[in-house]
């Protein structure tokens, strides 16, 4: 299969409304800490101290959701100059490993929604009691 122009340009409008979706689950857990914290600082509550934590490796993971979309997302210009200056090998080596990286951004993001369901999950099961 021949690469051209069209093929990489598919992946920005995907990857634009992926970094959309992680942008906005990263303002919220954001704006969650902020409120936890100011809690904290009042009850000094170990509790809430684990809240944070947890939310602390979910940044982290949202973070590296970014992180490895961004870089799908400039391979994808990569590829799209290695196709116009005709280098079509490297062009095809360049999107594949571009595919690869928003797979392993769409993985992280499977694990932190696993994450965050846990959590609700565990504040219901407190609630019901």
């Amino acid at each position: 299969m021949e690469l051209t122009l069209s093929i990489p340009a598919l992946l920005f409008p995907a990857i634009s409304l992926t970094m959309l979706a992680y942008n906005a689950r990263y303002l919220a857990i954001a704006a969650l800490i902020r409120q936890l914290h100011q809690k904290y600082e009042e009850t000094s509550s170990p509790a809430i101290a684990l809240q944070v934590k947890k939310l602390r490796k979910r940044l982290t993971i949202i973070k590296n959701m970014q992180a490895s979309a961004i870089f799908s997302f400039l391979l994808a210009v990569i590829t799209m100059t290695l196709i116009y200056v005709e280098f079509s090998f490297w062009a095809n080596l360049v999107f594949g490993v571009s595919l690869l990286a928003l797979m392993v951004s769409l993985m992280l993001s499977l694990v932190e929604v696993q994450l965050s369901t846990k959590a609700l999950e565990i504040q219901l099961e407190d609630m019901e009691n």
